[in-house]
């Protein structure tokens, strides 16, 4: 018994060093950029132009009122072309200068209410757009800049 957990226990400090080893080789071979948020959004069909007014009335002043604080890095959408009904056709993605910057709540909600207004009225607006988008989830992703 004592020797089969002395055979386990070298076992797992061997395994250990391997995971030490493997993350040293990756250290120093890039550092860690910028944070998107990628928003995956489905258009239903012959309402692009309804939602790419909205992007422009409402999203983009957002958005730019958001750079000029300092809180996001830059703005990109995208439009794709589906496979099937039930993928994103537009992609929105927003360009943070690290995670912490995705901290900073208080400060997003207080531009967004001084370019669109209250809390309410951005709901409402959410609640509206519904009629012609489905929102299908959103991931970050981190740049690798590498050496």
């Amino acid at each position: 018994m004592l020797k089969t957990i002395m055979i386990l226990s070298m076992c797992l400090a061997a395994s250990s060093l391997s995971l030490v080893a493997r993350a040293q080789d990756t250290e120093g071979a890039y550092t860690e950029g910028p944070v998107v948020q990628v928003t995956y959004i489905h258009v239903e069909y012959g309402k692009l132009a309804e939602y790419v007014d909205w992007l422009n009335s409402t999203w983009k002043p957002t958005l730019e009122a958001m750079r000029k604080a300092g809180l996001v890095i830059d703005y990109k959408v995208f439009r794709g072309s589906p496979k099937t009904l039930d993928q994103p056709n537009i992609f929105i993605m927003i360009t943070f200068k690290n995670m912490a910057a995705l901290d900073r709540r208080t400060e997003f909600e207080a531009v967004a209410n001084k370019v669109i207004g209250s809390t309410e009225v951005q709901n409402n607006a959410r609640v509206a757009r519904t009629d012609y988008r489905k929102h299908l989830g959103s991931e970050l992703i981190r740049e690798l800049i590498l050496k």
